[in-house]
């Protein structure tokens, strides 16, 4: 896999997303590299503790869209949303499997829309799935993809807010 042509494709969609404002105001967003993958990384700092880094931290939530060699052999975009030692979130008191829990049943009314999505997982994955690969529509199908995930921000908000320590 030619990790540039990925990366740059997916930097163009970060790039656009922030000049269009199509993003909610506290919602970050990063093109990279991780294990091998071009990824896309949505994400709030608040969705972690204030003094790690929110793309690296231990303690974070974030949603994800990517490719590697595999999902290209396979043709698919992979998607996901990772809740990650929640447990440690300061201001908080959250078990991950409540966690999880709640945010899908909240989730649910919205799965319908989200192609191939599987909620059948361990706490660490709240949803994962997979879209169809169009080389030439690359660019349009993470853009989607990313607007999807800026519609269930708030799902993961008022999962968190249910876990604020008083």
């Amino acid at each position: 896999m030619d990790h540039e042509i990925y990366l740059s494709i997916f930097r163009e969609v970060a790039e656009e997303l922030v000049q269009q404002e199509l993003l909610p105001e506290d919602l970050s967003i990063n093109a990279g590299i991780f294990l091998d993958s071009v990824c896309l990384k949505l994400y709030k700092k608040q969705w972690t503790n204030q003094i790690e880094d929110p793309l690296t931290a231990k303690t974070r939530i974030f949603c994800s869209v990517w490719i590697n060699d595999q999902t290209i052999i396979d043709q698919k975009i992979s998607y996901n949303i990772h809740a990650l030692k929640l447990r440690e979130l300061k201001g908080y008191a959250i078990q991950s499997r409540k966690f999880a829990e709640q945010f899908r049943l909240r989730f649910q009314s919205q799965q319908h829309t989200w192609e191939n999505a599987n909620i059948n997982l361990g706490p660490l994955t709240l949803m994962e799935g997979s879209i169809p690969l169009y080389q030439g529509d690359l660019k349009r199908a993470v853009l989607n993809l990313t607007s999807k995930f800026s519609e269930i921000i708030p799902l993961i908000d008022d999962t968190l807010e249910a876990f604020k320590k008083s």
